[in-house]
């Protein structure tokens, strides 16, 4: 038997990867020309070494690419020793075959070494969904932004991104840049704020049918594949309650501390307080950075000195008494909030109205507890939790 590259370029041109619908010598992922060395000694066997390149070290399609490169191998040269057999010989049979695996962008940075730029991540949450935590977080962003931060804004929200149409870019469509020898995601940035959400890479009106193993894969991408750079604030706009999503943060980040957002409502309290043992647990550990009551009150624009008490009157501010966190601000419950969070043009833009004032009261509440917190409490460390 005799082996020599051609062969195994041939081989490989049978192999498809599913990345390009190509094979892989049309594909270009062949590195190198195969090297084939001959048995020096009887019983010694011939030796194959291929390298190929993906696009990236997480790449999906890479070990079953491996695989079938490995087993289009070794046929072709059981064929090529014994053409009129069925590639069963003893001969053909004595064949190693090695395959590297090189990557056109280097590897993602481990967990612990992600966002090396990014000085405070914010986890807004809520312990129920309706209560006007994206709207807050968005609101938070913005308001960061007008005091002269750098901001970043993740919509965690897999399921139910909603970011995209807060901030008017529904249509916008992320690129990747080259940065250090890595393909990086590069944040839609709008009003000061780099933003990414899963909801540009999806169509609007398509339900988002992914198992959970599926949704925290894609949450990675956007936190440890996009080109986050120096941030001063990096906001979290997480999903209502506590599920895979809120695990896989804070086993991905060292979260600086959490802001709980509720309504006064007493359902609502229920389970912000849920929300609240959820960072308080001992093996999570992230600092309640203080509490924000949303809905506080309604107050028509006809009648602006009005306050009615919709949901309850100061329901979080009780809450925060009793779980001995600070209520960062009480958000009246204006018509306006919502038409401008629906037009892409969120309130804390208008720093004149009243709500714009209480967004940017809110984002100057959160500097002081954080700088508070820095000061006074030891880094966070990311949870080990399995």
């Amino acid at each position: 038997m005799t082996l020599y590259p051609k062969l195994i370029m041939d081989a490989l041109a049978t192999v498809t990867y599913a990345g390009t619908k190509k094979n892989l010598v049309e594909s270009g992922m062949v590195a190198d020309s195969p090297a084939v060395s001959a048995p020096q000694h009887d019983g010694e066997p011939w030796r194959v070494k291929v390298v190929l390149e993906f696009p990236r070290d997480t790449d999906p399609f890479l070990k079953s690419t491996v695989k079938a490169a490995e087993a289009a191998i070794k046929y072709h040269c059981r064929q090529a020793a014994d053409p009129g057999n069925s590639g069963n010989s003893g001969e053909s049979g004595n064949i190693v075959v090695e395959i590297e695996t090189e990557y056109k962008s280097k590897p993602r940075p481990e967990v612990g070494k992600l966002l090396p730029q990014v000085k405070n991540i914010i986890a807004v949450s809520s312990g129920k969904g309706g209560v006007g935590k994206s709207t807050v977080a968005a609101n938070l962003a913005i308001a960061l932004a007008r005091l002269g931060y750098k901001v970043g804004l993740l919509d965690c929200d897999i399921f139910g991104p909603s970011m995209p149409k807060m901030f008017e870019v529904e249509d916008a469509r992320p690129y990747a840049v080259n940065v250090d020898g890595r393909d990086l995601i590069e944040p839609i940035e709008k009003y000061g704020v780099k933003l990414l959400s899963i909801g540009f890479f999806v169509a609007p009106e398509t339900a988002t049918l992914w198992r959970g193993g599926m949704a925290t894969n894609a949450l990675k991408q956007l936190i440890a594949d996009a080109d986050w750079g120096e941030l001063d604030y990096f906001i979290l706009d997480t999903p209502p309650g506590t599920s895979d999503i809120h695990l896989t943060l804070l086993q991905t980040l060292a979260i600086t501390g959490a802001v709980i957002v509720s309504t006064p409502q007493q359902v609502a309290l229920a389970d912000a307080r849920k929300g609240i043992d959820m960072y308080r647990n001992e093996k999570v550990n992230v600092p309640i950075l203080g509490l924000v009551e949303n809905m506080a009150w309604f107050t028509p624009a006809e009648l602006p000195e009005n306050r009615y008490y919709i949901f309850g009157k100061e329901g979080c501010k009780q809450l925060s008494e009793e779980m001995n966190v600070p209520l960062l601000a009480q958000i009246p419950l204006v018509q306006g909030i919502c038409e401008s969070g629906d037009k892409g043009q969120p309130a804390a833009l208008n720093s004149d109205s009243m709500t714009g004032l209480a967004f940017i009261n809110l984002a100057q509440s959160v500097v002081t507890v954080v700088n508070r917190r820095n000061r006074e409490q030891a880094p966070t460390k990311i949870v080990g939790v399995k």
